[in-house]
């Protein structure tokens, strides 16, 4: 297999013009839309690229999700721990006496901040005459 050693010279480069791009961009449309609509003020290069970094770090994006082998990876044994998760639980509740079940529902109840004997107990407001 061939090294590709010009991939170490040609890459940095790009990633320098692709956050710049991404932060002038960002400024860019700021400065078009914001102050004429909200009348807020207009933002520099700087702070373009840190309401950019911001945006990444709070909602994701920029990447290829679902797209890259590793990912479908990670997605695949996400969906079976959590599906051998809830196989786990209903094998659990099968082997539970009704007695178990409901001191367990009381416990999730208390531990969710609800209680589901509380509003089986209570009967339904009526409606006004």
């Amino acid at each position: 297999m061939k090294r590709k050693w010009w991939i170490v010279l040609v890459a940095p480069p790009l990633i320098v013009l692709f956050i710049f791009i991404g932060g002038e961009i960002v400024k860019l449309l700021w400065n078009w839309l914001l102050p004429p609509l909200f009348g807020w003020r207009q933002i520099t290069f700087w702070q373009g690229l840190g309401i950019l970094i911001l945006a990444r770090i709070l909602f994701g994006g920029f990447g290829r999700h679902g797209t890259s082998d590793r990912s479908v990876l990670r997605h695949g044994v996400r969906e079976r721990v959590a599906e051998r998760m809830g196989e786990r639980m209903a094998e659990r509740l099968d082997r539970m006496t009704p007695e178990e079940r409901e001191r367990f529902r009381q416990g999730m109840g208390r531990w969710c901040d609800f209680d589901p004997s509380a509003s089986e107990s209570k009967p339904q407001n009526e409606p006004a005459k």
